[in-house]
């Protein structure tokens, strides 16, 4: 096959940590508040300016509460779970792997009696109807080794007495998120906004302050899980106070991300952005033989982390470890030709591709990819064939 003469300008499609928006050089970080305590006077104005620059971008509401945790995603994830679960049934929704470390967390670790779990296998969505409005609930919006997304909330009950727990972090900042329906919200900054990792966001609606100034778990809680003392709220949390010593080099270079994304045109921009490259996989995917989308069901189909699987016959008729070899190969053979990063499948999904679609990636590479993944598949199917 006749090798591809235009190459994407940026070849950085891993789904985590991100591609730098485009434009981003190390002098972004020239501001950041260094040397200095992130307690003092500037380093807690430069927390709090993220805070609202970040209820701005996502449009949260005025008395949701928005915090800068640790440890990432998983952090805010796990201190929601350990915080405000236990006090009524939990239904877990899982579809892929990070779905299933929240089930892992609650049924092992937790051990809670009252938990069920609402499972399905990758590519597909369990059976949101059988979620019961009085349980709290866990989910993905995406789920980004699997390529699968909620297509709506419509799901989630409006007079629900239980909490809903969002694990948002390759959705947030290119899917539209009901705030109403959420009622705590997580995501990381090395997703959609391509931010340096570490560092998770938690955003609580006034039924999640509720509960944790009602509730006391059974179990203790390590120092980096608190957001309550003596029952009430530690606010200072959502003002800039972090539990924990954050990297200040990491929150200006989320700050930088920010603004990039208030100059491209807020949430819709970025919404728009996200959208056109699933469309312009989409487009190559119809008109390509040997691959089609990991999510049968396009409502489903993720506009971040973009999950492909290969469905050429020949490549079906392989014993399961010559299938994992295919995926693995186009992509060494891309990233040596320095035209794709990172875009083997995840490695508990069946053999595929993942390719980031975030707000941070341009649609033209993506377009300009799509020839050399071509390119790619038809040298391993090659060279296999000869081994065979």
């Amino acid at each position: 096959m006749t090798t591809p003469v235009v190459r994407p300008h940026s070849p950085y499609f891993s789904s985590g940590p991100c591609a730098k928006r485009p434009g981003w050089t190390p002098q972004a970080l020239a501001d950041a508040v260094l040397g200095q305590s992130h307690r003092g006077k500037p380093g807690k104005a430069r927390l709090a300016e993220v805070i609202d620059r970040t209820r701005a971008v996502l449009q949260v509401p005025a008395e949701y509460r928005i915090g800068i945790v640790p440890a990432s995603d998983t952090g805010a994830v796990e201190m929601a779970l350990w915080s405000l679960l236990g006090a009524r049934p939990v239904d877990m929704l899982t579809w892929e792997s990070f779905g299933s470390e929240w089930v892992t967390d609650v049924v092992k670790q937790l051990k809670l009696p009252d938990a069920r779990t609402l499972k399905a296998g990758y590519g597909a969505l369990p059976d949101l109807a059988q979620v019961n409005k009085d349980h709290d609930i866990v989910f993905t919006w995406n789920g980004t080794t699997a390529g699968v997304r909620v297509p709506n909330a419509d799901w989630i009950a409006d007079d629900r007495s239980g909490l809903t727990i969002c694990d948002a972090t390759s959705a947030a900042f290119a899917m539209d998120l009901p705030w109403p329906k959420l009622d705590v919200t997580t995501f990381s900054w090395q997703k959609v906004l391509g931010g340096e990792g570490g560092h998770g966001m938690i955003i609580l609606s006034p039924r999640a302050v509720e509960r944790l100034e009602t509730y006391v778990p059974a179990w203790p809680l390590p120092k980096i899980f608190r957001l309550t003392k003596g029952g009430k709220l530690i606010e200072g949390i959502f003002k800039g106070e972090t539990i924990n010593t954050p990297s200040m080099l990491c929150v200006e270079d989320y700050r930088d991300a920010l603004i990039w994304a208030e100059g491209v045109g807020g949430l819709p921009g970025l919404i728009a952005r996200s959208e056109a490259n699933l469309a312009a996989l989409a487009a190559w995917v119809a008109r390509t033989d040997w691959v089609d989308f990991l999510a049968d069901v396009p409502e489903t189909r993720s506009c971040t982390s973009i999950c492909l699987k290969i469905i050429d016959p020949w490549f079906t008729g392989l014993a399961a470890d010559a299938q994992a070899e295919v995926p693995k190969r186009i992509a060494a053979r891309l990233e040596k030709e320095k035209i794709a990063f990172d875009i083997n499948g995840y490695r508990d999904a069946p053999p595929g591709l993942r390719i980031w679609g975030g707000a941070t990636v341009e649609t033209a590479d993506l377009e300009a990819l799509t020839p050399w993944l071509d390119w790619a598949y038809a040298h391993v199917k090659a060279e296999l064939a000869v081994a065979a």
